[in-house]
């Protein structure tokens, strides 16, 4: 009898800090069925996405490609955030910026082009079915999942957070009408039903029809991207001295995510499929944490859209019964473009001959329970954009050293290995070590064709 096909599970959370899951070593979350998949599998210490905000990643996560060279390098805005242009024939191309910045900076595309090849179109061409539940925010409506590749979209769109948690998702006295409708393609059917759990009913409703052939889930949860909304009886469990009312919500929007993770493996377990299902878990950006609110990323610096580890270094589980060795952690560096090829290569399926795969194959690592290494690399980031102070910036990871270079400020240096806070910039004590990076960095950036800043001819000093 014919081996039965692997079936892949992608469960990217939206903005979930490093420190937010208990195997992660956090002693206020509450995630028994996560630590699970960690008890299980593998748990990458230096896992990472792509970017320090969505839409970048999500765009890595599904083609295997640096949002640099995908040209996606900050959070895609709504068609209700454009003020009023709809969706033009074409992605924008002039730089932008004014009088008062230093530097232009190229635009942010409204959508990730149909051109490049993602998950779901990968594994639709051997075969697979395949789903999108929850947040996309990679385009607009011709770029919805289904025109990704994907064969259903349980809410899937522009939106880059929900309206509300709450079924049926919407906030009625919106001016606009996308917010006052709700959730394309997730119509409210159980008033007050919070979304997380919505989204988990959905995976298991689509596991349990997929069951007898091979499958891709991309489950990727609204939550715990703001608002920060959640259900009483959970919040009130994490209520104690020393945390407000947005750490308690906000703990309680971890216990929903962990809830959904517990229900597919009680599913997987019960279909007798969990042995042919990998499951990988992670997310799209390191927690939002604005003086410990509502998530603290501490040992790790500063959070969401910053250039430090709490803005980058994320959770990073991959569980493969009788492939992973169980209870097992690496201390590699992996990230967000290392999913496509990772999955294709455990499913023997080749990679894109016509395009560029930034990412590794983890499989061998995964497979020898970290004794196996991955081949020599470094890791970027490029995000030129303003965003916070000191402006846009780029990033090279080599081995324990990271620099981190402003376009519009200074360069900063740090050995991650002996400061994984990043309190002790040695940018002037090492500046040798700061040329070879930023060699090595400029080289990586130029081969993708990333689009740097430009310096802005009408600014003068002083302006700002």
């Amino acid at each position: 009898m014919a081996e039965k096909r692997l079936n892949f599970i992608l469960i990217l959370v939206d903005d979930m800090g490093w420190m937010d899951l208990s195997c992660q070593g956090s002693d206020y979350y509450r995630t028994p069925n996560v630590d699970r998949l960690a008890q299980e599998g593998m748990r990458f210490t230096n896992g990472y996405a792509a970017c320090a905000v969505c839409s970048p990643t999500r765009a890595a996560v599904q083609t295997g490609r640096y949002p640099a060279r995908i040209g996606v390098t900050d959070w895609i805005r709504s068609r209700f955030q454009r003020g009023g242009i709809g969706t033009p024939a074409n992605n924008p191309v002039d730089y932008v910026g004014g009088k008062n910045r230093r530097f232009l900076c190229p635009p942010n595309p409204y959508w990730m082009e149909h051109d490049e090849k993602t998950i779901a179109e990968l594994l639709k061409v051997q075969g697979y079915r395949s789903a999108h539940i929850g947040k996309w925010h990679l385009g607009d409506e011709a770029w919805y999942p289904t025109g990704q590749g994907y064969d259903e979209n349980f809410g899937g769109c522009d939106y880059g957070q929900p309206p509300s948690y709450f079924d049926p998702y919407q906030q009625p006295k919106h001016k606009h009408a996308m917010i006052r409708q709700g959730i394309p393609f997730l119509p409210g059917r159980k008033k007050g039903q919070y979304l997380t759990d919505r989204e988990g009913e959905e995976a298991v409703d689509l596991i349990r029809k997929w069951k007898a052939e091979p499958f891709f889930l991309h489950l990727a949860h609204y939550a715990v991207h703001t608002p920060i909304q959640a259900e009483e009886q959970s919040t009130a469990r994490y209520r104690q001295e020393g945390k407000t009312e947005a750490n308690a919500k906000y703990a309680a929007m971890v216990e929903s995510i962990d809830r959904s993770t517990g229900r597919i493996l009680e599913t997987l377990d019960e279909l007798g499929i969990a042995e042919q299902t990998v499951i990988l878990f992670t997310s799209d950006n390191g927690g939002l944490d604005r003086n410990g609110s509502p998530t603290d990323n501490a040992p790790l610096r500063s959070g969401k859209g910053y250039a430090y580890e709490g803005g980058v270094r994320v959770p990073f589980i991959v569980r493969w019964p009788r492939s992973v060795p169980a209870g097992t952690v690496s201390d590699t560096p992996v990230c967000s473009i290392d999913i496509l090829p990772t999955f294709l290569s455990a499913g023997g399926i080749p990679l894109p001959s016509d395009l560029t795969i930034d990412g590794l194959d983890l499989v061998p690592h995964l497979r020898s329970g970290g004794v196996e290494s991955l081949p020599d690399r470094v890791l970027t980031w490029h995000f030129p954009h303003y965003r916070h102070d000191p402006g846009p910036y780029s990033i090279i990871r080599r081995g324990d050293w990271k620099l981190i270079k402003f376009y519009d400020g200074p360069r900063e240096l740090y050995h991650l290995g002996d400061d994984l806070g990043e309190k002790r910039n040695l940018a002037n004590a090492r500046p040798e070590l700061v040329a070879s990076l930023e060699t090595d960095l400029t080289r990586e950036l130029k081969s993708m064709g990333a689009l740097l800043p430009r310096r802005n001819p009408e600014y003068q000093e002083g302006d700002r």
